[in-house]
């Protein structure tokens, strides 16, 4: 089956095959070299190596199809310049990912000095006017070392605006999980697409299948309402975000997971609810979110017929430059669920002295 869009076309091509490229890539370093012993000494060196394979490979083929766009990416090469052994293991990587999937590529080999070039491309500014790409090339680090769920995020921003949104969760199954089996990796993996104005849709990362998502308004009663949220208790209060599903009469557990995977769960219904309340509220640190975190989480909400805004209701502005400065936390849900869940924030910020 063709890609399901008018618009954007080369674009969305480009896009979904380097996000399938870097998913196989980064799920063989995953399966390959994260071991027990990784999970016990936090070696996060599998992560830097599948971290800089996965931003090289996207940016070489946004540079060859748009070489005029920046990118805003999260790696640089200062390490990888310093570490030949490293070096010749990102490129080897790199060059064998092309090799997955019929595309442009698969008949080159790139020298470490392009695949250098290509993640340094990655430090545009960012800001309100132009177009840029925005790749986050894995999302949810602890995720991937726990062998649990992580992402391949990419983005098209155009004059502020997220435009095409691409997200590969390797370790999600392609359909929704039973209820109380959505964290655990449930599948060989899918991949999700958005384009503005166009709809959102869901393939398996092994099948060019494409199936519509459509996010109900509110979780029917055969999956009550509950969060999704993450882990790592330093990206969210979930002292607040307690007292919010307190407000909510929710009663299912949360569904916690690392990466965009939560929302590209809820874009086909699961939980019901995308919360991150800032740590500030409950006595940590001041933390602004970054792009590659939310674009094309974002648009894939919108347009699986959701909303997402900021923890006071307002849009996401990724016209800022690479963080989301003019906002302040994430609310994500089916439209009338979004409405409840803002004044369930003020009742929850209030009772803390906010």
């Amino acid at each position: 089956m063709s890609l399901p869009f008018t618009s954007l076309k080369a674009e969305t091509e480009v896009a979904v095959l380097s996000v399938l490229r870097a998913c196989y890539l980064t799920k063989g370093v995953q399966d390959k070299f994260v071991d027990r012993d990784t999970m016990i000494k936090a070696d996060k060196s599998p992560v830097t190596v599948a971290d800089l394979s996965a931003q090289a490979l996207v940016s070489l083929h946004l540079l060859e199809h748009f070489p005029s766009d920046p990118i805003i990416g999260e790696e640089d090469t200062e390490e990888l310049r310093a570490n030949a052994e490293l070096r010749a293991k990102v490129a080897g990587l790199v060059n064998d990912a092309f090799e997955r999937e019929d595309g442009w590529g698969r008949d080159k080999t790139f020298s470490e000095d392009q695949i250098l070039n290509a993640i340094d491309a990655g430090s545009a500014p960012g800001g309100p006017k132009g177009r840029y790409w925005t790749i986050d090339p894995v999302d949810g680090t602890s995720g991937f070392i726990r062998h649990q769920q992580f992402a391949v995020c990419l983005a098209l921003v155009v004059d502020g605006q997220v435009e095409l949104g691409v997200i590969g969760c390797p370790n999600l199954g392609p359909e929704p999980a039973k209820i109380g089996e959505e964290i655990m990796p449930n599948g060989k993996g899918v991949l999700m697409v958005a384009v503005k104005g166009e709809g959102s849709w869901s393939r398996p990362l092994d099948s060019a299948t494409y199936t519509r998502l459509a996010l109900p308004p509110a979780p029917p009663p055969s999956n009550p309402l509950t969060f999704l949220e993450s882990v790592e208790k330093g990206h969210s209060s979930h002292s607040i975000q307690r007292r919010i599903g307190e407000v909510l009469g929710v009663q299912r557990a949360s569904l916690r997971m690392d990466s965009q995977a939560k929302y590209a769960c809820l874009a086909r219904g699961e939980g019901g609810l995308y919360l991150r309340i800032p740590t500030k509220y409950s006595g940590g640190k001041d933390y602004t979110e970054k792009i590659w975190d939310h674009a094309p989480g974002a648009l894939l909400i919108a347009e699986s017929g959701g909303i997402v805004s900021d923890m006071h209701g307002r849009p996401l502005d990724f016209g800022q430059g690479r963080t989301l400065g003019a906002n302040d936390g994430i609310v994500a849900a089916g439209r009338e669920t979004h409405g409840r869940a803002l004044e369930a924030v003020k009742v929850a910020l209030k009772e803390a002295g906010f």
